[in-house]
């Protein structure tokens, strides 16, 4: 079923009753080509390129729990491409203009919304770095745009400019920048991905790899053994208690980062906007509601929930900017499990066992990543080659001394 604005009329004449699955609901088969763990956004985007770009059949995506049930439907739904470093700009830039085509692709309304994001300067020393970062953007064939206070002022009116603690001084925008649906992203990829046969199979939890001889041969799960020539692990907050399975011990710790939504409102914020004196970002949802969050909370944990600190220190953050933000008042919110990379960047490849790969260490950046994510990955299951864009993201770094330290912070993960 192909979706179209005809297709909805004549579903709206005839009561709504041609409506299908978007996606089947399948019974695990005794060997695969490929079994991807994870049925989030990037383990979903895997199995969809792998299918249809790279022409590999006999693929099963296995989800402990539901589809859309993990980060991919808990996270503040921003894409953007703005980062610094050589290793990081490429590959972000290459899923912003997966982004840009991707309803095209899938036939599927995920909600692109391409609204802008501004990065708020508040000191000379922060004007210079985000001078920096722009010029970075361009030259990886990016868009970025140093604005000035006044342009700030005429674009965002209700802004507090002239706070006397963080007075605004201009800021960076990436007008190709926006938003996205979280939660249609995995419908939309796991509907793309059963029309090219891929086996989606939910509530399997694998507890366990059969390993011979150095080399996978399936993995064990809640519903059975599932043999596979080729094991891609992709489960984001999980990933150290899965590869522990596996022998493996990752340069990864795992952290909640927290969400929250308001009660909806009328239109008050036209793109994304982040804090610069403070980790604060915000955007508004077609909904209504103010989507923001801030920093992870300081300790370790697998539990989707948060504590209450954050929560204070986010409020903190947007009232700083956002006075009017303390009239509203909070709807929800929620936590996911950010998988922390001891540098702050992620990792795509092979293992020390044959047949098995990994794809993990997102921190922030695992939902505006999904695109380039699961393309790069696909292109590693496929060919054993890492994709042009990703050749830097390799678990060797942290050995040979080649961090990418986006934010300069060094090995600790909480500070990422």
């Amino acid at each position: 079923m192909r979706y179209s604005g005809w297709k909805v009329i004549k579903e709206a004449l005839t009561g709504h009753r041609g409506w299908g699955p978007a996606w089947r609901d399948a019974t695990p088969q005794a060997q695969y080509d490929y079994v991807i763990i994870g049925g989030g956004g990037h383990g979903l985007a895997t199995a969809y390129y792998l299918a249809k770009q790279f022409k590999q059949s006999r693929i099963a995506v296995v989800e402990k729990g539901w589809i859309g049930g993990g980060n991919v439907g808990r996270n503040t739904t921003i894409i953007r491409s703005n980062y610094l470093l050589d290793g990081n700009e490429p590959f972000y830039e290459f899923s912003l203009k997966l982004w840009e085509g991707l309803e095209q692709e899938l036939n599927y309304n995920a909600m692109v919304s391409q609204r802008g994001i501004l990065n708020l300067i508040h000191s000379d020393a922060q004007r210079d770095a985000f001078t920096r970062r722009g010029n970075a953007m361009i030259l990886n064939g990016a868009d970025a745009e140093l604005l000035s206070t006044q342009q700030i002022l005429d674009r965002y009116p209700f802004l507090n400019v002239n706070d006397a603690r963080f007075p605004i001084k201009g800021g960076l925008a990436q007008h190709r920048g926006g938003t996205v649906r979280h939660d249609a992203v995995a419908w939309g990829y796991a509907r793309g991905a059963d029309q090219c046969g891929v086996d989606i199979i939910q509530n399997c939890e694998v507890t366990g790899f059969r390993i011979e001889n150095g080399t996978v041969k399936g993995v064990e799960t809640s519903r059975g053994f599932i043999g596979a020539k080729k094991v891609a692990a992709c489960v984001a907050g999980s990933s150290s208690r899965l590869m522990e399975k596996a022998g493996m011990r990752l340069p990864i710790e795992s952290h909640v980062l927290q969400a929250f939504v308001s009660e909806g409102l009328k239109p008050v914020l036209p793109g994304v906007i982040t804090f610069g004196a403070g980790h604060f970002y915000c955007s508004q949802s077609d909904k209504g509601g103010l989507v923001f969050g801030g920093d992870i909370d300081g300790y370790n944990s697998y539990a989707q929930r948060g504590n209450l600190p954050v929560v204070e220190d986010v409020a903190e953050g947007g009232m700083a900017i956002f006075p009017m933000l303390g009239r509203a008042r909070l709807l929800r919110m929620w936590g996911g499990i950010m998988d922390m990379s001891m540098d702050g960047s992620p990792i795509i490849d092979r293992t020390h066992v044959d047949g098995l790969y990994f794809n993990g260490g997102w921190c922030y950046g695992g939902f505006k990543a999904t695109p380039a994510s699961g393309y790069a990955y696909a292109h590693l299951l496929a060919t054993d080659r890492p994709h042009e864009t990703a050749t830097a993201y390799r678990f060797d770094r942290f050995a040979k001394g080649r961090m990418i330290d986006e934010k300069g912070m060094g090995n600790q993960p909480n500070l990422h």
